[in-house]
């Protein structure tokens, strides 16, 4: 078999046909381009120190989904997704070798040190085969030539700092134009089968009806959701009021498992955004959801900046701090089973959905590090394994912010877990949703089964300790809010969606701001 000028195209976290310059590239340089997408058998091991399920189900399901997706984007501009499992580098030189005149390998660049590996290797193997390669970036909004520090090495350990200076001074690039037609694939090029999960070792996962993401992936659904947040529901102009919620699909934009993935460009929501400001309204809301876009940029940037840092048990300042390693806490805490409702309603959320709150993951993640005392990594870990939308630097940056080991850390950042219930789950509805054996117990008392006579907990059809754990840990500012439950909370909850109390609308993302201790 042979080929004329073709060009392979390495797809990872970029699974998407817009603003795709690997695609994009390789159409204006070659005859012929082989789109290509490797099941790298090292996804689907242990975790690096824990050895927990390194890709989980639910993730898989979004990753197949996304893959088949973009497999028939591609066939409908001409072109087709060739899939095969196996190591990229060795995928690629199989091809070069098959193929007999590949031009040029072209990839996205990414940032952590297993992707990086992986493009060594790539690119050690095409030096042997006399191939070029040609490397591109796209996974940030703002691109990485465009920031306005001289060095990677000048960029800020302070997220606002970082904000400013970007928002000031670089600007973000436009999207490039969706080819109507894509070039070729070589003649007689075997598509491959996309795998199962069993052929991948992993079981099918059951669709929770609960699921605050019932989406599917690929390019296709990513744009459908945005079109349904911002200009069929209007849902992104009251963003900033309603992302702290818990229940439902529109409190916030879920994006995140797109953009994981690459189903979706930060740019084109950007511009997006821009040209709903234009012809819509630009607010706090509009501009909230670029704020948060910037973070996810941040921590890919701080991701170059440390290297493997990011992933070191002493963080990013090498902060030695006496974590503690116990199976029993650790296995209460991933199984929710810790006692403390609002804790154990989003750890099984995770568990049976793949998805979580921010909320709930800033809450659930101080518990660990702050109230337990537990490795920072354990719950790096689990949730790299269980979060349909884990995004590596985002992930780690977020656990090393809440351990207190990352950038610009403040002392003693702590979650209180039972003022965090009262403020955002304040009548029970979403710890009844999850911990349906307290379902009887009225309005916020769900939130301190402990703190009840025996005579409501048996009215309750609740006994501690049997039907429903004692607390693992309690901590000494909880009690502080015990008296603070609001009176009068309906004792039949809604089934709609929570939505965040309006003194809380407007508290900005305090886990990385307040210098409150009393969160």
């Amino acid at each position: 078999m042979s080929a004329s000028r073709t060009v392979i195209c390495l797809l990872r976290n970029d699974l998407r046909l817009h603003d795709n310059e690997v695609l994009h590239w390789a159409q204006r340089n070659a005859e012929r381009i082989v789109p290509l997408y490797c099941f790298d058998p090292r996804h689907y091991v242990g975790t690096y120190n824990f050895n927990l399920p390194k890709t989980g189900p639910f993730r898989l399901r979004f990753l197949l989904e996304s893959v088949r997706d973009l497999r028939n984007t591609l066939l409908s501009k001409g072109s087709n997704l060739v899939v095969r499992k196996g190591k990229p580098e060795e995928v690629v030189a199989d091809l070069i070798k098959q193929l007999g005149s590949v031009s040029s390998v072209a990839f996205h660049e990414e940032v952590a040190s297993e992707e990086l590996n992986v493009e060594k290797k790539v690119k050690e193997v095409c030096a042997q085969l006399n191939v070029k390669v040609h490397t591109c970036w796209g996974s940030t909004l703002f691109h990485r030539e465009d920031l306005p520090f001289h060095h990677i090495s000048r960029l800020p350990d302070v997220y606002t700092e970082f904000r400013k200076t970007v928002e000031s001074q670089s600007r973000v690039r436009p999207v490039l134009l969706t080819p109507e037609r894509l070039n070729p694939l070589p003649p007689g090029m075997e598509e491959g089968a996309i795998p199962t999960a069993e052929d991948l070792q992993q079981t099918e996962p059951v669709t929770d009806p609960r699921s605050a993401f019932p989406c599917t992936g690929g390019e296709s659904s990513a744009l459908a959701r945005l079109k349904h947040y911002f200009w069929d529901t209007d849902a992104v102009a009251t963003y900033k009021e309603t992302r702290n919620g818990l229940i439902g699909v529109d409190y916030s934009t879920k994006f995140s498992p797109w953009l994981a993935l690459g189903c979706i460009s930060p740019r084109y929501i950007y511009h997006q955004i821009k040209k709903y400001e234009r012809e819509r309204t630009a607010n706090q809301s509009t501009y909230w959801v670029i704020f948060e876009l910037l973070w996810r940029d941040y921590f890919k940037f701080v991701g170059i900046k440390y290297g493997n840092k990011m992933f070191q048990v002493k963080g990013l300042q090498g902060k030695s701090v006496p974590w503690k390693m116990d199976t029993k806490l650790f296995d209460a805490w991933k199984e929710g089973r810790t006692g403390v409702p609002f804790v154990d309603a989003n750890m099984r959320e995770l568990a049976l959905t793949g998805f979580m709150s921010n909320r709930g993951r800033q809450n659930v993640a101080s518990f660990l590090t702050k109230d337990l005392g537990l490795d920072w990594r354990l719950g790096a870990e689990w949730f790299e394994y269980l979060l349909i939308d884990h995004d590596v630097c985002s992930n780690y940056g977020n656990w090393l912010y809440s351990a207190g080991i990352g950038n610009d850390p403040r002392e003693n950042r702590k979650f209180n877990m039972i003022k965090q219930a009262l403020d955002y789950d304040n009548n029970g509805e979403y710890v009844c949703r999850w911990v349906p054996e307290l379902g009887a117990i009225r309005g916020a008392d769900i939130h301190t089964p402990w703190n009840l006579s025996s005579a409501t907990l048996s009215h309750s059809g609740v006994s501690l300790g049997e039907t429903y754990p004692n607390p693992i840990v309690t901590a000494p500012e909880w009690s502080r809010h015990f008296s603070k439950k609001p009176v009068g909370v309906l004792e039949k909850r809604e089934k709609g969606p929570s939505h965040t109390p309006k003194q809380h609308r407007d508290k900005g993302i305090d886990f990385y701001f307040s210098r409150s201790k009393n969160l």
